[in-house]
């Protein structure tokens, strides 16, 4: 899963050495914390938040129902 976010944000950013994913496992599901440089922070949300919510969209889909856990998609600043 997390090659897939990296595929899908590094060509989005100027700054694509400095994408970094965070993973935590809780009792309620995995969380993975995507966090990018200051200048690319916008691309990654996009407008309304449209680009988050098609990044969210495709991970949770390719995460599916073969994932015991639930999976989520978080943005730091």
């Amino acid at each position: 899963m997390k090659d897939l976010i990296l595929t899908i944000v590094k060509p989005l950013v100027d700054h694509p050495e400095n994408v970094h994913i965070d993973i935590e496992e809780g009792s309620n599901g995995i969380t993975y914390k995507l966090s990018v440089h200051p200048d690319d922070m916008g691309k990654v949300i996009g407008k309304q938040g449209k680009v988050a919510k098609s990044i969210r969209t495709v991970v949770y889909a390719a995460a599916g129902s073969s994932q015991q856990k639930k999976i989520f998609l978080e943005i730091v600043e």
